[in-house]
């Protein structure tokens, strides 16, 4: 039996929101076991100049992430959808382990598979640094709570 992971494509714009958010919040939780179920046993990735193949790959790169990125808390927002396409913008915060702040924005284009498990994950990103003080989420770790103002509503 295949696994699944609905919503299924083609999307629409509800249920393209709903996998954005579906994302986000498994994202936010920084567990690599849990993100990477999210993704087909041999998706392929790009994420900035790296290069990806596989769960197995997928988790040990945001072990790697998570582990340097601290703090993290992270926005998406859909920017368009098509089929079994959706493409999201996104913004997140972290620091370093020398308390250095950083906003990283980037562009996400997701192609899925009938089973709502994503197969291609191409991923964009600049980190922008930032002083404490312009931190714009302050959410407690974990997912972000339903009336956080989003991307648009943040100006980001």
């Amino acid at each position: 039996m295949s696994e699944s992971r609905p919503p299924l494509p083609p999307f629409t714009a509800e249920t393209s929101a709903q996998k954005a958010h579906m994302a986000e919040d498994a994202w936010n939780s920084r567990d690599p076991a849990r993100v990477a179920l999210a993704y087909t046993a041999d998706s392929r990735w790009r994420n900035r100049a790296e290069f990806l193949q596989g769960r197995d790959a997928i988790q040990a790169f945001l072990t790697r992430k998570w582990s340097r990125e601290l703090d993290y808390r992270l926005i998406k927002e859909v920017w368009a959808f098509h089929g079994n396409r959706i493409a999201v913008r996104f913004a997140y915060e972290w620091h370093d382990d020398n308390g250095s702040w950083f906003r990283s924005y980037g562009n996400e284009n997701w192609e899925f598979d009938e089973h709502g498990l994503m197969r291609l994950r191409i991923a964009s990103i600049n980190d922008l640094p930032i002083a404490e003080a312009e931190r714009k989420y302050h959410w407690p770790l974990g997912r972000r709570p339903d009336d956080h103002p989003t991307l648009s509503e943040l100006g980001l």
